[in-house]
């Protein structure tokens, strides 16, 4: 999983899928991203690729999202 940005947008690409946000939602999705994690435990490590790439964008931008 890749996260990018520019200055308005962040773009999540998987392998063979990718979609969009308003930079702003970044802290919106990480933790709705973290809350599949932990409501679905039977999925494993499948948002694990997602959250790290999520927290790499946010660390790099200098946002702060607390865990739940």
């Amino acid at each position: 999983m890749k996260a990018t940005h520019d200055d308005k947008t962040f773009t999540l690409t998987g392998e063979i899928w990718s979609t969009t946000y308003p930079l702003d939602e970044l802290p919106k999705w990480l933790r709705w991203y973290r809350s599949r994690k932990a409501r679905f435990p039977k999925a494993g490590d499948a948002y694990d690729p997602t959250i790290a790439a999520l927290e790499a964008l946010a660390a790099e931008l200098g946002v702060t999202v607390p865990s739940d």
